[in-house]
């Protein structure tokens, strides 16, 4: 048996996070591509959990808390667990267009199960974002960039922060609030997270 922790970054009461015209918040997008992701991960028969249904923003140690809960609920060995926190990014602050573009991986620091989870997105990102650029940082063997997260950092299971794409710049935009995009995107953490699950049963 599996479980998947589904989180959406930010909330409805975080500061900032949209894009310099106002017309793109993130905390939405999120919201609809974790709803999307889930739908499809259930249909397929898998057991998954939204970790936080609420509009507001939730602090960090709750999410980790709440994700540790999750996790421990039924018993499941943590490689039959993976935990996704997704997002767009930004370059800068609201303010103006910049020109940074493209998709990431976060991890904590250190190799762990993240990174086999993160590789798994990786590889499906290749193949849903065809044209779109993949940001990546193979200083330690692996394509996933490593922050200290604190989700990430303290969490039981493999626990990866998606960066979908870049809300200030206006071509990853369009991409975004587009149809073609968002169902690209969904399509990248389904099949990436099944992969790992698949590769890591137990």
């Amino acid at each position: 048996m599996h479980k998947i922790i589904i989180d959406a970054g930010h909330g409805i009461n975080t500061a900032g996070k949209r894009s310099p015209d106002g017309r793109f918040r993130e905390y939405k997008f999120n919201r609809v591509i974790r709803d999307a992701v889930a739908e499809h991960l259930r249909l397929r028969g898998y057991n998954v959990e939204i970790l936080n249904p609420e509009e507001a923003d939730l602090p960090l140690p709750d999410r980790t808390i709440r994700a540790n809960n999750m996790t421990c609920q039924i018993g499941l060995p943590i490689q039959n667990v993976a935990i996704i926190s997704i997002h767009a990014n930004a370059a800068g602050n609201g303010s103006q267009w910049m020109k940074a573009r493209g998709w990431c991986a976060y991890t904590c620091k250190g190799h762990t199960l993240s990174d086999e989870l993160a590789n798994c997105l990786y590889k499906a990102a290749r193949k849903h974002l065809p044209g779109q650029r993949i940001r990546t940082d193979y200083t330690d063997g692996d394509p996933d960039l490593e922050k200290n997260f604190y989700l990430l950092r303290n969490t039981y299971a493999a626990a990866v922060l998606t960066e979908n794409l870049f809300f200030d710049n206006p071509q990853d935009l369009a991409f975004l609030e587009s149809e073609e995009g968002q169902k690209a995107i969904v399509a990248l953490h389904v099949e990436g997270i099944i992969e790992f699950l698949r590769l890591h049963k137990i």
